[in-house]
This record gives C-alpha cells, structure tokens and sequence, in this order.
C-alpha cells in the first residue's frame, strides 16, 4: 500500500552501554520523539505522536521497528489512539517489527478507542531470534456515543504473527463485531473493555507464572485469562467495566515482569 497516511521506520543499537535511534524516518500523521532515558540502564524510551488528533475514514498507517543485537527500548504513545467515524473505508494499521538476538522491545500503547461506526483494522508481525525478549499490550475501549450507550463502533479487528528463529510461534486474532450478543457468552461476558499482553522470554518458567497468579487472584473486578506460550512466554487476557482496570492488571504483570526477569524497576507511563 501506498500513500501511507502515517509512515514510521526506525532502526535501534547498542552504542557505549546505551541504546540509540541509529536510523530513523516518518512523514506525515507519525512523529517519533528523542530518546528519554528514566533509568541508568541505558533502555531507550520512546513515544510514538500522532499529530492529527485521531483516525479518520480511509487512514492508513505502517510502522516498522528493528533492533540490533542487545538494544533495550520501551516504545509508547503520546495519548490514546481514537478512532473516528468511517463510512466508507476502514482504518488500516501495519506494524512490522524485527529483534535480534539479545534485544528488548516493550510496547504499551494507551488505549485505542472507538467512537460510534468506527472501523479498525490492524495487521502485526513480529519477527525475532532466539534470545531476544518482547512485552506487547493492547487495550481497545468503546468510546462515547450520544445516546450513552456502548458499541457503536462497526468493527475492531486485529491480527498478529510472531516468528521465532522464522518459526511461526503464535498467531492471535480479535474481531470484535458488534450486535445484539456483543456482551454475551462467548463475546464480551458482560464486560466492555478487552486488553491482551503477550511476554516472551527465555527465563519464563512456571515459578514465575505461579507467582503472577497468585497476584492476579485476588483482583475481581475483572475476568482474567492467564496461559503460557509453547516458547518461554505467557499471554494475559483481561475483560473489564473501566480502562483503569486494564491497566492495573498490565502494570502489576509489567512489574513482576520487570523485576524478576529484566532486573529492573516498574514503571508508571500514564501521561496525566
């Protein structure tokens, strides 16, 4: 696809104990931010800007992310990505990421959005080598609608590969379509909001997956899936009533994840 209506690349090393934006590219309705280092680590975080305020009909985005051997980036967004109406061509989002060996990529986007007849449709592969480690998050939202009611979005859809060593390792897809049984078994249970977290690293083992259960037990305002990935790794899935839940669910998962495997701090990224 052509005439991309937000283009990003972007190519990450390891240089003197600090991961930097060895190459990088964007035109129009995609910006990406100079590196900010929170940590004395040398991880490399970054924010991903859409200038345009939001998604509009026909949009189309692609983003591609390399990381060199040993670099560490955490890569976020400014705000939440909002879907708006779209009567006649969807929103396409293309992501494309690339991580040798040793390398880390955690990507916690805020929460996309979608307002009444929306239409998103997201496309991601990932591609890594053995060694490497990923943290990938989702969050999609209804937004508001004059009525007060939830679900006037028309579609969300996304799908996911990610290859180990050029091996398919997991193939996830959501296609969320509301109707009448949106909220029913099977679909939503009742709930309205939906957020997925996949970690992948090669010091996941069942200690650690026991101890996260532990942690998520006690919290009941949400419906939560936890499941462990053929390759060390887990996926999270979560069916909550508000945003916030989502994200306390992720933060204590991101944390636990931090500390005990990457050795380093949990983080806070909310913008406000």
């Amino acid at each position: 696809m052509d005439n991309w209506t937000g283009y990003l690349r972007m190519v990450c090393t390891k240089k003197d104990e600090r991961s930097i934006i060895q190459d990088s590219y964007f035109e129009g309705a995609f910006k990406i931010t100079r590196p900010v280092y929170l940590e004395h680590n040398g991880q490399a975080y970054l924010y991903v800007m859409n200038p345009g305020g939001g998604y509009l009909d026909g949009d189309s985005y692609r983003m591609e992310v390399h990381l060199h051997p040993e670099a560490e980036v955490l890569l976020t967004t400014q705000s939440s990505t909002k879907i708006y109406k779209t009567l006649t061509y969807p929103v396409f989002q293309e992501t494309e990421i690339v991580l040798k060996n040793r390398s880390l990529l955690e990507y916690l986007p805020d929460p996309i959005i979608a307002y009444e007849q929306a239409r998103f449709m997201q496309q991601t592969v990932i591609q890594m080598e053995s060694g490497a480690s990923l943290v990938y998050a989702e969050l999609f939202t209804p937004g508001w609608a004059p009525d007060g009611s939830w679900f006037r979005y028309d579609l969300l859809q996304s799908r996911m590969k990610v290859y180990m060593d050029g091996k398919l390792i997991l193939f996830d897809h959501l296609k969320l379509e509301p109707d009448q049984d949106i909220r029913g078994l099977g679909q939503m249970e009742g709930y309205t909001h939906y957020g997925s977290m996949i970690v992948i690293n090669e010091d996941i083992d069942s200690p650690f997956i026991d101890r996260l259960t532990q942690m998520l037990q006690p919290f009941s305002e949400a419906a939560v899936g936890l499941s462990m990935l053929t390759v060390p790794g887990f996926t999270l899935r979560v069916l909550a009533h508000r945003t916030q839940d989502v994200e306390k669910l992720f933060h204590l998962c991101h944390g636990l994840f931090r500390e005990c495997n990457l050795g380093k701090n949990a983080l806070f990224l909310r913008k406000y």
